[in-house]
């Protein structure tokens, strides 16, 4: 049976992340991908936004990793030449009753570092983006978007260049612990057992489910999976904003904002639907409650603008009217199983952490 330093079990961009990392740190590292191509999951079903840092709870990993995570990622992408463009955005509140909450995600924020937010009133909000009407709005500089694929190709190749190596169409069937390390069932077209001195599981919506297959003292501290959809609708033409718009959170999301691509077009999105398994369906109704959510604070969005996008499922591990749960990024000394690291709950902002993520994982894997 073949033995290698590190096994990453799925390449989408928090899995790259981790990879290129280990591998920059002199790590031997295969990336398990059981699609035959990387980052069609997650990475690829998502508002591609750089998050701020505003939401979080302090001193959460959330908050630490989504701070870090934005800044190594600004500076990732300058340095790699992957397109992103630092847009900024406005939190809003239409109604005035609604303004108290846009304090509270401030106080938020700056426990979080983030002290770059503005308060603006409705005729500072006129002047910046002439189309929306809102009583109150936080402008957010470091906000902005990338272009995941080009990022998940830019990690790709700098764990590959420092030897790392992707194998696609390899699903992980299960697992058992072994010493001081982990033994791996892996399928595919040529089956073999693969011994792993570290595993970590990036295996994104299957990452609770693997961990079962996994088994060992760690199975017992997983948490049960849930899924909530949230599904897209893009907007026909030119979008009146330059920035992006987001209403105040809701319950299992950010509610459904509006987000612009690098080329300019505007999607609106995600809600949220709570799901039994993954299931990237996007039903045209939908598009009805859509409408009445942005006119709150867009209300010369005509019918007839918003056509059915795409869907994603985030990874919850919580359920509906639960609060919140923080990342969980679980080692030996949380769950008691040598060298097998889960990356658990890894939804918004995953993507904007992924770097931060990618060097904690490094981290625990030297300690």
């Amino acid at each position: 049976m073949e033995t290698v330093d590190c096994v990453v079990i799925g390449a989408g961009v928090v899995g790259l992340a981790c990879a290129k990392s280990l591998a920059e740190a002199g790590r031997e590292v295969i990336v398990l991908e059981r699609e035959t191509a990387f980052g069609t999951g997650i990475s690829s079903r998502n508002s591609e936004v750089i998050h701020a840092g505003l939401y979080y709870p302090p001193g959460s990993l959330k908050a630490r990793l989504c701070v870090a995570g934005r800044d190594a990622l600004y500076a990732y992408c300058a340095e790699r030449g992957v397109a992103h463009a630092r847009c900024g955005k406005l939190v809003v509140a239409p109604k005035v009753e609604q303004a108290e909450g846009l304090q509270l995600i401030r106080s938020k924020a700056a426990a979080n570092g983030v002290h770059d937010l503005q308060l603006l009133d409705r005729r500072q909000i006129a002047a910046l983006e002439p189309a929306l009407d809102a009583h109150a709005a936080l402008l957010s500089p470091s906000t902005g978007i990338v272009d995941s694929h080009g990022l998940m190709l830019a990690l790709l190749g700098d764990a590959e260049r420092h030897g790392a190596m992707l194998a696609l169409g390899s699903p992980v069937e299960d697992g058992r612990p072994d010493g001081d390390g982990v033994v791996l069932r892996v399928g595919g077209e040529q089956e073999m057992d693969l011994r792993a001195r570290w595993v970590i599981n990036a295996a994104g919506l299957d990452a609770v489910a693997l961990g079962h297959r996994l088994g060992g003292p760690a199975e017992a501290q997983l948490p049960q999976a849930w899924f909530a959809r949230g599904v897209y609708f893009t907007l026909t033409g030119k979008a009146p904003f330059s920035r992006l718009i987001y209403p105040l959170p809701e319950p299992g999301g950010l509610g459904v904002h509006l987000t612009l691509d690098l080329g300019g077009q505007a999607k609106f999105g995600p809600d949220v639907e709570w799901i039994d398994q993954p299931d990237y369906h996007v039903d045209p109704a939908r598009a009805e409650a859509f409408y009445t959510a942005i006119r709150s604070w867009w209300p010369q969005l005509e019918d007839g603008r918003l056509e059915p996008g795409y869907a994603g499922v985030r990874p919850k591990i919580v359920g509906p009217g639960m609060p919140d749960a923080d990342f969980r990024i679980d080692g030996p000394a949380q769950h008691g199983t040598p060298g097998l690291i889960h990356l658990l709950g890894i939804e918004s902002p995953g993507l904007t952490a992924a770097l931060a993520i990618g060097q904690q994982v490094a981290g625990m894997v030297a300690a």
